[in-house]
């Protein structure tokens, strides 16, 4: 069994695009197409557990919050404008046969900016 769930089809995430997701374990995802770029983070902003997936994505790479206007990178998950302070996980991606898939939860270690 693989540790990756099929979430979206790519054509789905328009460059530029969001969208929110639920694994099969609960944990809301939110994908994104960042210049052709596709990924996942946390979809629950750090600071007041607003939907991301609701945001903007700007083209410097960073999702804001429309609840409060935090942001954070969208490759490292890191904490880039207040209110937030903590990041959002960032999880591993892979695009196969147009379909996005997602898989477990990057280490710390690895997104470190």
């Amino acid at each position: 069994m693989s540790a990756f769930e099929d979430v979206a089809a790519v054509g789905d995430l328009p460059e530029g695009e969001m969208i929110g997701v639920e694994l099969s374990n609960g944990q809301p995802v939110c994908i994104f197409n960042n210049k052709g770029d596709i990924g996942a983070v946390g979809n629950l902003c750090t600071h007041a557990l607003f939907h991301l997936s609701q945001g903007v994505l700007h083209p410097d790479g960073t999702i804001e919050c429309l609840w409060h206007g935090a942001r954070f990178d969208c490759r490292t998950g890191a904490a880039k404008r207040h209110p937030a302070e903590w990041p959002v996980p960032v999880y591993d991606v892979r695009v196969e046969g147009g379909r996005v898939l997602v898989g477990p939860e990057k280490p710390a270690e690895e997104t470190a900016s």
